[in-house]
């Protein structure tokens, strides 16, 4: 009620906002609501359907979830395939979901496994809602560590000093587990990372993000 009685029209901005939100407060039908608004402004905007799923995803609503893919399938709209890319000196090194084409491949494989064993003994547990399809747990983790960002987070702290600020760049929203992620390394080995999603900067350091777990 409060967006619609805003002076000026809701934006895209605005009902992307509201639409993550919902999935924070697993608010399925006010994010399909939200989802609608969102798709009326841009009917081939991917991100749209991509929350939404991740909406009903985050509520075990594995039907709904299908139910969006199967709409995005009529109306020939794809979600586009993830790339993170970092840029260290001179040189772009950029990496797609799961991506062993990266000469440096085994040694980023390593170093994320690296990662993975310093933050989960710091407490880290995986938010495998974040895994937009109906596997077992120990699968959704597997993929959640396979996303771009942390293969290029991997990449960019194997090949600088250490404390060094790391610079990411993402094709598609950060994912909220991926987030939580840098934001435990940021703490525990004491480098600032930046990353940027088609939304926001979000610059993490000692723990903590600049957007304060709102984007």
């Amino acid at each position: 009620n409060f967006l619609m009685q805003m002076p000026v029209p809701p934006n895209g901005l605005i009902w992307r906002s509201l639409l993550a939100s919902c999935r924070t407060h697993g608010n399925v039908e006010l994010g399909k609501r939200a989802a609608e608004h969102l798709i009326q402004l841009g009917p081939d905007d991917d991100s749209a359907y991509v929350l939404y799923s991740n909406v009903c995803a985050t509520a075990g609503n594995w039907e709904n979830v299908e139910s969006v893919r199967n709409q995005m399938e009529s109306i020939n709209v794809r979600k586009k395939p993830a790339c993170s890319w970092v840029k260290l000196k001179k040189q772009v090194s950029s990496f797609g979901m799961g991506d062993q084409t990266h000469p440096q491949a085994k040694l980023i494989e390593s170093k994320l496994k690296e990662i993975k064993k310093l933050v989960t003994q710091a407490g880290y547990v995986p938010d495998t809602s974040f895994a937009l399809h109906d596997t077992d747990d120990e699968q959704k983790e597997h993929n959640l560590w396979n996303h771009s960002e942390r293969l290029a987070l991997a990449y960019g702290l194997l090949n600088t000093p250490e404390g060094s600020t790391i610079r990411v760049f993402k094709n598609l929203r950060v994912c909220g587990d991926c987030h939580s992620v840098y934001k435990l390394v940021s703490e525990l080995v004491g480098s600032e990372i930046i990353l940027r999603d088609p939304f926001l900067f979000h610059h993490f350091k000692d723990g903590k993000c600049s957007c304060g777990d709102f984007w």
